[in-house]
């Protein structure tokens, strides 16, 4: 079992979870608030950032990549052709580049400053942490931006990085379900992505994602529903 300190709305930890759950590894979750800057967390991630995974026999394994890359190592093998990081070279490159799209240009230009915005600050200085209105508008923005790419890549392929399910998808699956809860997502603007995540959301792995609820923040009202 490995122990995953996460918050629920972080869609790195999202992707995470995407992942152990289709590789049927059994997780514990422990939501970790990062803006308290626990000093146990720090001592496991000095960058005070989420998700962080406890596995025996290993130490601390801080960030999405590491994260990502351990479980392919642990565990990909046996996936056989359900591996969620391909074996050819081009393959790993096409996906590994798609990673960084999602976990990195998606997550600063749109997912990251909404969770942040609309969520976090919700609980930082006792609940005054006001959101900033210019911030939510330029990320909402940029969602429109990476939501046609998404699409772009849906009509031109099977899956986001090829022919089958990989990390790729789970990512921008991850980062996608944060926003959809907050009903930051325009999907009527693109239904070749729309199509896409609709594939993705019905799979069993997604279920406990859909299951999260925000106290005082109720999600959006299709966030369960597999057919929108």
């Amino acid at each position: 079992m490995y122990t995953l300190y996460h918050h629920p709305f972080c869609p790195h930890s999202r992707f995470i979870r995407l992942v152990l759950g289709e590789q049927g590894v059994e997780l514990k979750l422990v939501e970790e608030r990062v803006w308290e800057r626990r000093e146990a967390f720090l001592a496991f991630n000095p960058a005070g950032t989420t998700p962080v995974m406890i596995a025996e026999g290993a130490p601390p394994i801080p960030g999405v990549s590491v994260i990502a890359e351990y479980l392919d190592e642990k565990h990909g093998e046996a996936s056989g052709e359900r591996r969620l990081l391909p074996t050819s070279t081009n393959e790993r490159i096409e996906v590994r580049r798609l990673l960084s799209w999602f976990n990195e240009k998606f997550f600063e230009e749109a997912t990251g400053l909404l969770v942040n915005e609309r969520i976090y600050k919700r609980f930082m200085d006792n609940g005054n942490g006001a959101p900033v209105a210019e911030i939510i508008r330029a990320a909402q923005t940029n969602v429109r931006y990476h939501l046609a790419y998404i699409g772009w890549l849906a009509k031109t392929r099977n899956y986001l990085a090829g022919d089958r399910l990989t990390y790729a998808d789970l990512a921008a699956a991850a980062h996608l379900s944060a926003l959809d809860y907050l009903g930051d997502v325009p999907w009527s603007e693109d239904e070749a992505a729309k199509a896409w995540y609709a594939r993705v959301k019905s799979r069993p792995s997604f279920r406990p994602l859909l299951a999260d609820w925000l106290a005082g923040m109720p999600p959006a009202k299709h966030y369960g529903d597999l057919d929108f």
